[in-house]
């Protein structure tokens, strides 16, 4: 029996919407990693300190988002941050891992000298971080969507806390969120760049990225239908699906065409809607169910008050974070005078 909608829900969508923050910030700064990596011909270099210079004032404040959904599930949702903690201990040590050798190797390469061997070895550091930490953070939201997240039965450490993040279902949505955050990436560059030839460079980037995220995400779909069916019902079967998928739809075609157009700014606003109901459009399909198939938002709800407590906290930090954030945006971000 459904539970009328309350201050758990609240907190669980507050906790989404930072999660889409995530996606949408320091997403594409892994992506911008994947590009560093594939950086290719005459312009490489230019390239690369085009996503340097992009990056450089943003990515450390970017995984404050992060940081937030972490606070609000030990907080907010405590069994499920630990059947999470214990379950995905592997892909979560490995992400952690990841996040900070990326952003050691992003600072040594680009304040540790003139050394060039040194700057290579950095360079493939920091992106080989990038390719492996947004495959591993899509493989964990798999492996909750896929219902996948149980208690160990002692059989082995593989089958414990190896095998449920492995299966085509999981790494279908890791290469997904993959794909997802180089398309950002590529977008974003596009309105970064003053330089025509760099803007067509991340142009024809941000097409073929386009173009591949919509065969991967079809890919994902049709892989759900076996493995995780409780979203692969919310995805399809139920009237606010067709809405969801239209609304995605169009603005995935809005972006291709803005691209194609060099429409740079009208790309990226087209692309963060798109990437938004992507990851709502799961949500909603997972919704009430924090860990399908059985728990619930309400069920894993720490006590009222705390909630109360945490709910009053998140609206005076708010208050704070958004005005500071907007401020570094407009510092860092805001007189570059691109071109549309």
């Amino acid at each position: 029996m459904s539970q009328p909608f309350g201050i758990a829900d609240i907190l669980a969508g507050a906790m989404m919407t930072a999660l889409t923050a995530y996606a949408l910030l320091a997403g594409a700064d892994f992506g911008g990693g994947v590009w560093d990596l594939l950086a290719r011909g005459d312009r490489q270099a230019r390239q690369r300190e085009l996503i340097a210079h992009a990056i450089g004032p943003v990515w450390e404040a970017n995984h404050v988002w992060l940081i937030l959904v972490i606070v609000l599930l030990f907080t907010c949702f405590p069994p499920v941050f630990g059947r999470l903690a214990i379950a995905l201990h592997v892909p979560l040590t490995l992400i952690l891992i990841g996040i900070v050798l990326r952003g050691s190797a992003f600072t040594f390469r680009s304040y540790g000298g003139d050394d060039e061997p040194a700057q290579r070895r950095w360079g493939r550091v920091f992106a080989s971080a990038s390719l492996v930490t947004p495959l591993l953070l899509g493989v964990g939201l798999g492996t909750v969507a896929a219902g996948r997240i149980r208690p160990p039965t002692g059989q082995s450490f593989v089958a414990d806390y190896i095998a449920p993040w492995l299966s085509p279902f999981t790494v279908s949505v890791g290469v997904l969120a993959l794909i997802l955050f180089a398309f950002l990436a590529a977008v974003y560059l596009t309105v970064e760049a003053t330089e025509p030839d760099l803007q067509e460079d991340f142009r024809v980037r941000a097409l073929a990225a386009g173009l591949v995220t919509f065969v991967s995400a079809m890919t994902t779909l049709v892989l759900a239908h076996d493995e995780a069916p409780l979203v692969w019902n919310g995805l399809v079967a139920t009237p606010k699906a067709l809405a969801v998928h239209l609304l995605t739809g169009c603005a995935a075609v809005l972006a291709l065409w803005a691209l194609w157009r060099r429409r740079y700014r009208l790309a990226r606003g087209a692309a963060i809607v798109q990437v938004t109901l992507i990851l709502w459009g799961w949500g909603l399909a997972q919704y009430p169910y924090l860990l399908p198939p059985s728990t619930t938002i309400h069920e894993s709800a720490a006590p009222l008050f705390t909630l109360q407590l945490v709910l009053g906290a998140l609206v005076v930090g708010a208050v704070l974070l958004f005005p500071s954030l907007a401020y570094l945006l407009r510092v860092f971000k805001g007189s570059r005078g691109q071109p549309h």
